[in-house]
């Protein structure tokens, strides 16, 4: 037979929904016969998991890879919670997690699920995802994935919930007094309150300025004296930022203590860097 045709692969993959290589070696092994290629990705499980593809991946599973030098955090999903606790599904995951731990990935960006397996390096995981989809019979993606290498003096703290349905990363700076335990403690509180950022200069310039307008137009509607009405459009911005900024929240373990308060009692300079936080579903 003739060499497989990038037309016949576009062909198989619009009837079928399979991927690329999936469709290009169910043609090879058929000789290039589409009809019999359909039944054998039916056999193999992939067509049936692509025509289930609409389905919403609302399950899934968040891993974590780290290490003294760095992490890798990922999250896949899934169609049901069954597979969710399916252990080859897990396995797959934590494996993901460890290869973006070790690769060179730019570090600290957020990629997709479709950027990370286009990255140098993860060409295989496609067929691996591919071969596990064939395998438990649903359609499974990669969600998410970001690496954080770990500056000098910098201590990470990391978070499963809900079984691993949210995964949290937070690193700290600074010579803090049990920074391992200050640093968990700050990754479950984000786990729960899903920040915006750690700090109201993190929020975009765009978000604040469309949430001040939005105040300012009720205070207007409140009939309030211009004067009064400044002075409460500050003080609603500062409940904004006390719901919505980490440093400004208080801690879910002590409402009454703001996570501000909380990290200068571990040390005169001990900041949070940063925090990730992944969620299935979000």
């Amino acid at each position: 037979m003739g060499a497989i045709t990038a037309a016949a692969v576009k062909s198989l993959r619009d009837r079928t929904g399979a991927g690329m290589m999936d469709c290009k070696k169910a043609l090879l092994e058929t000789g290039g016969d589409e009809e019999q290629a359909i039944d054998l990705l039916r056999q193999w499980g992939i067509a049936k998991a692509a025509k289930r593809s609409e389905r919403q991946m609302t399950e899934g599973i968040v891993s974590v890879a780290a290490s003294d030098a760095g992490v890798g955090m990922v999250a896949v999903s899934s169609e049901t919670d069954f597979v969710a606790r399916n252990q080859d599904f897990q396995a797959f995951a934590a494996g993901l997690a460890e290869k973006v731990r070790e690769s060179d990935l730019p570090e600290g960006t957020v990629l997709t699920g479709e950027d990370l397996l286009a990255s140098s390096g993860f060409e295989s995981v496609a067929e691996e995802l591919s071969t596990l989809r064939a395998t438990i019979g649903e359609n499974l993606e990669v969600q998410k994935a970001v690496r954080l290498a770990i500056a000098d003096g910098g201590v990470l703290g990391s978070y499963l919930h809900f079984g691993g349905r949210i995964g949290v990363l937070v690193e700290l700076a600074g010579e803090a007094t049990d920074a391992p335990a200050l640093a968990r403690d700050l990754a479950m509180h984000v786990a729960a309150t899903n920040p915006m950022g750690v700090s109201p200069d993190d929020i975009p310039a765009d978000d604040r300025e469309r949430e001040r307008a939005v105040l300012v137009e009720q205070a207007k509607s409140e009939g309030k004296p211009e004067h009064i009405a400044e002075k409460i459009v500050e003080g609603r911005m500062r409940k904004y930022f006390e719901e919505n900024t980490l440093l400004k929240q208080g801690f879910v373990k002590d409402p009454d203590v703001s996570i501000e308060d909380l990290v200068a009692s571990h040390g005169s300079d001990v900041s949070v860097r940063r925090f990730v936080r992944f969620a299935i579903g979000g």
